[in-house]
Formats: structure tokens, sequence, C-alpha cells
């Protein structure tokens, strides 16, 4: 038992209630990390100081690539948990599929539908989808840290047990002080990468290289994900893979081959 042992808040997943209308954290923290990243994207669509020349992309653009996102980000990530991580269960129980006010949703699998989002958008609108990729993963973050933060009050994907001094005893994951492995992730990949991807794009002024900020993002991503996966409980119904493998890394490791691959080709593309 660790010597100093933090209380776990118990905070309310439902904001309120009126009827049948039930307002949680978990669907808050969608609606608002989309809403910020877009109006950050379009803040630096609006930097002149970011980009060479004048942006194809615009901040009517980012509008109307709103509800792509949010559709992609949905089904994708819907999609993604039900093929990852629980197939066999939403096989058996096919009406499952469509309760996403229960939970389960896969990043890696909202990170695809954002990638057929964007290459869908852009070609009807007849835009770079690099340079909006780019734009994308700048943002990221900042629904990763509400999402991550909503994981935490709703008492789920947390760490497994330790004696650190700063462990939890979580509702639903039995009497051990556990690591409250959600918050690094709100750390590394809502903080930490924001603040990465925020020195590439103003410092290094990476966004006229289509394709490096995207590519940054998935290697850092990747990283943060992996790095938090050695503390993080795995799927109860998943367990490890070759004694100490996850699902959450066998899934990032993709992602840092295709973030290298988009790093090296923005390079390239700047010689």
């Amino acid at each position: 038992m660790p010597a100093l042992l933090l209380q776990y808040p118990q905070i309310d997943p439902v904001i309120f209630e009126i009827g049948p209308l039930v307002i949680r954290w978990y669907a808050l923290a969608y609606i608002a990390g989309l809403l910020l990243a877009m109006v950050y994207m379009k803040r630096l669509v609006r930097d002149r100081r970011l980009w060479p020349g004048e942006p194809a992309i615009t901040a009517e653009h980012i509008d109307d690539f709103l509800l792509w996102a949010a559709l992609g980000v949905i089904l994708g990530g819907r999609i993604g948990y039900v093929l990852f991580y629980n197939l066999r269960h939403f096989i058996a129980n096919p009406a499952e599929i469509f309760a996403v006010w229960q939970g389960g949703m896969s990043f890696h699998g909202g990170f695809l539908g954002v990638i057929v989002a964007v290459i869908v958008f852009c070609r009807v609108s007849r835009l770079n989808p690099l340079t909006l990729l780019d734009l994308s993963a700048a943002a990221v973050p900042i629904g990763l840290f509400f999402g991550r933060g909503a994981n935490f009050i709703n008492g789920e994907l947390f760490g497994r047990p330790t004696d650190v001094a700063w462990a939890m005893v979580f509702p639903h994951g039995g009497p051990e002080p556990r690591h409250p492995s959600q918050l690094y992730e709100a750390a590394l990949e809502g903080i930490v990468l924001f603040l990465v991807l925020r020195f590439a794009t103003h410092r290094l002024k990476l966004l006229a290289r289509p394709g490096h900020v995207a590519g940054l993002f998935a290697i850092g991503y990747g990283l943060s994900r992996i790095a938090v996966e050695f503390v993080r409980n795995p799927d109860a119904h998943i367990g490890y893979f070759a004694g100490w493998l996850t699902m959450g890394m066998i899934l990032s490791l993709p992602m840092l081959a295709v973030g290298a691959a988009l790093v090296l080709n923005a390079r390239r593309g700047h010689a």
C-alpha cells in the first residue's frame, strides 16, 4: 500500500437528466474537443506567418469539414472498437453496436475514420489532403485531452496495481491502488503532444511541408500510447499478448511507421 493514497474524485458521469434526455461528461468531451479543435484549425489557417504564401485551405473549408470530422471520429471510433476490441461480443449482440452511449470507442478507429473523412472531403473540395491532415493533427491533442479526462471521470481505462504515491482506488478496479493512466494519457497525448506540434507549426513553420505535422503527430501519439500501455490495465476480455504486449501497443506500431513515412516524404519534397 502506498504511503500516500490519493482520493479518487467521485464525479457523476451524468451532468444532468431531463426526462429521457441524459447529458454525460463523455459526450460533452467529444463535442468540446471537436469544436475547440475546429476553432484552433481556423486560427492556424488565418495566421499568415505560418504559410509561405496564401493557404489553399480557408476558414470556410474548416467549417464545412466539421460534420465530416465528427462522422469520421464517431463512426470510425465505434467501428474500430467493435473490430479491434470486442468483435466476438458484438457478433453475438449486434444491436449493441449502435449503443454508443454505453461507451466503447477506439482512438485508432477514430484516427482512421478522420483520415477517410479528410481524403473524401478533399477530393470533393479539390484540396490537398496532406495539408488538411496537418491542420487536423495539430488540433487533435485538444480532443484527446478532453477525452482522457472523460475516461477518468467515468473511472474507466485505469492503470495496473501500483504502490506509487499518487495511486488511486477506482470504483470498478477492485481494492488495489492503481495508476491513474487516464491522466498520464491526458498529459502526454494532450498537453505534451500539443506543445510539440505547436512548436512544429509556429517555430519550425512545418505547415509549409505538407504531411510533416501529421507525421509528427502519428509518431508522438504512437510513442505516448505505447509508453502508457506499460502501466495501463488491458481490457479484461483481451488481456496480454506474449506476456506483456497489449492491443493498444499493436495498433500503435503502424502509426509509428506511417508517421515516419510522412515525415520522410515531407523532407524529400523540400530537400
